[in-house]
């Protein structure tokens, strides 16, 4: 149980020091970025905001799972894992995963669609891959915690 306990603290830090640099990165970073690519090449100039707003809600995206992980860090530090309140932050994670992977996988069509060279869209592919392995992999966890869940309601009901 203690190092259950110091994991759930690792990982809290963890996700505060991610939460915030990606808070900086989309306050800061994102926006500055795309206006200095406007500014360097004005023929995609058009693209800033919406590469800007792209990016945003990617890292948007990417901060739910982080709250969601959070939450769930909570239930598990309280002994409430297996509880029905934890399927609407695993739920939460889903979604976001799959709004993430779908928002990167029409930007991808728009590269793979212009792309001159094979490199950049190869790495999108990878990406939209990885992507989509996390998603099911948490879609397969969402089931395992389903049955715990039912076999630890069944066990509470029998004692």
């Amino acid at each position: 149980m203690k190092l259950t306990r110091l994991a759930v603290t690792a990982l809290r830090i963890v996700l505060v020091v991610a939460f915030l640099l990606l808070l900086l990165f989309q306050v800061m970073s994102i926006p500055g970025q795309f206006a200095h690519m406007a500014q360097e090449n004005p023929d995609g100039a058009h693209l800033q905001w919406p590469l800007t707003i792209f990016f945003i809600l990617e890292v948007a995206c990417v901060q739910v799972v982080i709250v969601g992980t959070w939450k769930l860090l909570t239930l598990v530090k309280n002994d409430r894992i297996f509880s029905r309140g934890a399927f609407v932050w695993v739920d939460a994670i889903v979604w976001a995963i799959a709004a993430g992977w779908t928002m990167l996988a029409a930007l991808s069509a728009v590269v793979v669609l212009n792309a001159d060279d094979p490199g950049v869209p190869l790495l999108l592919f990878l990406v939209l891959v990885a992507g989509a392995a996390l998603g099911l992999v948490v879609v397969v966890l969402r089931a395992l915690l389903r049955q715990a869940a039912d076999l630890r309601a069944d066990m509470e009901a029998v004692i």
